[in-house]
């Protein structure tokens, strides 16, 4: 595993490895995380740790063509009992995400450090959210990083106050995706509330030809 100084560019990700660690150290720098983006890396790390980047083998993805919706979220999305928006509170949502309670796990790997780097990106046109209301509360979301120009989408985190809600920002942004003609959206690694909406395990080097 890699150190990375100020100026080291990051490894090849096949160097990474069997969890799909690739390297620690760097920083957050806008041109630091568009670069591992581009490149099939993530930063995840805590509070305790140093910045830890991440290209797993298989890759979690999903094909917008490939979105399960459910009969029930079916009529949830036919009642209309939530608004959905994009971009309105990138802060809000990212706030929400990082105090989200997740299922084993005791703190959050979205930092005040990570927040701010998101921040950025979302005030630079790369970041972006997905915001769902109800009655004027913001009850659900997701982030992520939207590489516009090779048709990819980097899903980052999503969190729900109400039953239903993030999903359904979900399927609301991949709709939205695919008008665009956006090709695949990185899930990064494997979860039954991810397969349950359509994404598939594909090995690492069929992932990295979408990025080219």
């Amino acid at each position: 595993m890699k150190f990375l100084g100020p100026q080291d560019d990051f490894p090849p990700v096949e160097k990474a490895n069997s969890i799909g660690l690739l390297a620690f150290g760097g920083d957050l720098s806008p041109e630091r995380l568009l670069s591992a983006y581009t490149h099939g890396i993530f930063p995840w790390y805590d509070s305790s740790q140093p910045i830890l980047w991440w290209s797993p083998d298989p890759r979690m993805v999903l094909f917008p063509e490939k979105l399960k919706v459910s009969k029930s979220m079916k009529q949830v999305l036919k009642k209309g009992i939530f608004e959905v928006t994009f971009d309105q509170d990138f802060e809000q949502v990212i706030q929400n995400c990082a105090v989200a309670p997740r299922e084993g796990q005791m703190g959050t790997w979205i930092t005040p450090q990570m927040q701010e780097a998101y921040v950025e990106l979302h005030r630079l046109g790369f970041a972006k959210s997905v915001e769902v209301w109800q009655e004027n509360e913001l009850v659900g979301g997701l982030y992520g990083i939207y590489l516009k120009d090779i048709k990819v989408f980097c899903g980052e985190s999503m969190f729900a106050k109400k039953s239903n809600a993030s999903k359904l920002g979900f399927i609301k942004l991949v709709q939205k995706l695919q008008q665009e003609g956006v090709k695949l959206i990185d899930c990064q690694v494997y979860t039954d509330h991810l397969a349950s909406l359509g994404a598939e395990e594909i090995p690492r080097s069929e992932f990295l030809e979408y990025l080219k």
